[in-house]
């Protein structure tokens, strides 16, 4: 089994790059904002939905670990500064080498100009209705890279089954496929 990890900042186009790769490998998409978009409306971003979204998502991770299913493909952003985003990755990758997975570990990297267009996307707000408030949504992007580091530094990342992918100019399906050589999924 595989387990992709594709992480980066917001609006690198984690989710979309997911959705490309799910199709050409057949593996499941697992991006962050589903279990957000199911939350917010109830607890909005509380710590109580930070709590049940990490439970559901960890949940999830186990069963399609113990699954007959050939890998998973999960997004997130990554905060490097955030001792607690390293736990967290651990953690989930934890769940899968018990099971003999292998991870995969992907970062997107991208140009603000970019990103801050992609934040804008039908795709992108069709499947994330907590970013379609776009000033508040681009706001909140430009706040975010002033109080966390969203990209490695070189050498930072030592596994492996890492690569790190700048898509300022590639389309999600040209992502895919350097990520899907990579990785032989």
């Amino acid at each position: 089994m595989k387990f992709v990890l594709i992480f980066g900042p917001q609006a690198v186009g984690k989710m979309t790059v997911g959705q490309a790769l799910a199709k050409i490998t057949g593996l499941k998409l697992l991006h962050n904002h589903m279990t957000i978009e199911m939350l917010a409306p109830i607890f909005g971003f509380t710590p109580e939905m930070w709590r049940l979204s990490t439970m559901f998502r960890e949940e999830i991770f186990k069963s399609v670990s113990r699954s007959d299913l050939p890998g998973m493909i999960f997004t997130f952003v990554f905060a490097f500064n955030k001792k607690e985003d390293w736990e967290d990755v651990e953690r989930i990758c934890r769940i899968f080498e018990s099971e003999g997975g292998e991870v995969c570990f992907v970062e997107l990297e991208a140009e603000l100009e970019a990103r801050l267009k992609r934040n804008k996307t039908p795709n992108r707000l069709e499947h994330k209705p907590s970013k379609r408030e776009i000033e508040q949504s681009e706001q909140r992007l430009i706040e975010s890279m002033e109080k966390y580091r969203l990209n490695s530094t070189e050498g930072e990342i030592v596994k492996d089954n890492y690569m790190k992918i700048n898509n300022t100019r590639l389309s999600a399906g040209e992502a895919a496929e350097i990520i899907k050589d990579r990785f032989q999924l």
